[in-house]
């Protein structure tokens, strides 16, 4: 099977998705599959041997710091697309994990191939709009439905009704064979939105070998540390504290920072990531007290990530409403370390953890995010910590989010329907 993978990035940028989608077709492979990847081409990457996978299109930079970049969806894009299709086996399937310029040309792609898609919806783009811009939200949606709508033209996304959200997430599962969602409670919100009659869960994963390593790293450390002569943690250590994401408002890193200066708690916190927003948090960071060690470690390739997250003591999440997953706080369960969470959903999903109760008002939040920090920490230097699911570490193992999907795919090609006699057990997720 061919399957066709289009983003609305570069899948070497950064982001939880695009590791997600690295992570999908590596194990599409192994099990004897064809993946190739549509997605602007990347200004960032240093020179480098050109992957066949790789089916860039002319974009331009969309960000300061050339992270991201969009593509124009038309005839221009249809063109340089199919001639890049032309060296590759024919497709038999256009998996599109895109929500703007990235849907259009993966459903305008399936329309001239005439093959199946399958949508993967993986953000609340009312949700980070409202964060980047609150008073221009209804703008934005209704800016968004139109170019959609335009891109779509003669498509089945081109004749839904209406300019909110949930028209545009109508749009862009349009005419897909199946609708999938990385949560539960994403999957049920589009459903009871009228987005789709049935969404499908599949959680995104974790590489089997790389979670394997990464626990055999951490149990080996105590040991390689008296081998080697140097010392072990100290016992009377402040607890370790890690925060990783973008560094956007959605993401919430300045209340994070606020709160945290405000717990005054005695802790160890590395942030990882970069963006827009890191001349302030670097001032709110400033502010912190000499109990409170923040260090900015900027962007780690995943494998760091995976060993710093494992080397902590807790994670924190602090967005709320914008995570359709949450995949840092599984991924930090499956290596066995605990989260401190801000979004309830993703609490209820995740299972145990430290949940800030829900506030009116971002005072408010941030004041019980501060006692949460405050209690998070405290149970910790006491060693009584939160211990994450444990049956975590299996279900979000690579190995059967890819049999989950390949399920997926064979009901997309026709051959049954998902939730059959003989499709194979639902998702652990719903």
């Amino acid at each position: 099977m061919h399957v066709v993978i289009v983003s609305d990035q570069h899948v070497e940028s950064f982001g939880g998705a695009q590791v997600s989608m690295r992570l999908q077709a590596r194990y599409l492979e192994r099990a004897g599959h064809t993946v190739s990847f549509v997605m602007p081409r990347w200004a960032r990457r240093a020179p480098a041997p050109v992957d066949e996978r790789f089916l860039e299109l002319p974009a331009t930079p969309i960000t300061r710091d050339r992270e991201y970049a969009a593509v124009l969806p038309g005839r221009r894009a249809d063109r340089a697309l199919d001639a890049a299709l032309a060296a590759r086996p024919p497709v038999d399937l256009v998996h599109i994990q895109a929500d703007f310029w990235g849907n259009a040309i993966g459903q305008r792609l399936a329309e001239r191939l005439g093959v199946p898609r399958v949508v993967t919806l993986h953000n609340r783009l009312d949700v980070g709009i409202a964060a980047f811009a609150p008073a221009f939200g209804g703008l934005a949606l209704r800016a968004l439905n139109a170019a959609l709508r335009l891109a779509l033209r003669g498509g089945p996304g081109a004749r839904v009704r209406g300019s909110d959200a949930t028209a545009y997430f109508r749009r862009l599962v349009a005419g897909a064979a199946v609708v999938t969602a990385p949560s539960a409670h994403f999957a049920r919100r589009l459903e009871v939105a009228g987005v789709a009659e049935r969404v499908e869960v599949v959680w995104n994963g974790i590489d089997d070998e790389l979670l394997d390593a990464t626990l055999a790293e951490r149990s080996a450390a105590p040991e390689r540390a008296a081998d080697e002569g140097s010392a072990a943690p100290s016992a009377d250590a402040p607890p370790r504290l890690i925060w990783l994401g973008r560094f956007s408002p959605e993401k919430r890193l300045l209340p994070f920072l606020r709160a945290l200066v405000d717990s005054g708690v005695r802790a160890e916190v590395e942030i990882l990531g970069g963006g827009d927003l890191e001349a302030a948090a670097r001032r709110e960071a400033a502010r912190a007290g000499g109990d409170t060690v923040i260090r900015f470690l900027g962007r780690r390739p995943y494998p760091e990530s995976l060993a710093r997250l494992a080397a902590a003591d807790a994670v924190v999440q602090t967005s709320i409403g914008f995570e359709t997953q949450g995949m840092t706080v599984f991924e930090a369960a499956a290596l066995g370390t605990p989260a401190i969470m801000s979004d309830p959903d993703i609490a209820a999903e995740l299972g145990a953890c430290w949940a800030v109760p829900a506030a009116d008002g971002e005072p408010a939040r941030e004041r019980e995010l501060a006692a949460t920090l405050r209690r998070a920490v405290e149970e910790l230097a006491s060693g009584r910590g939160v211990r994450p699911d444990p049956s975590i570490r299996e279900r979000f193992r690579q190995s059967s989010r890819t049999a989950e999907m390949l399920r997926i795919y064979v009901a997309a090609l026709g051959a049954e329907r998902p939730g059959a006699p003989g499709a194979g057990a639902p998702d652990a997720g719903r």
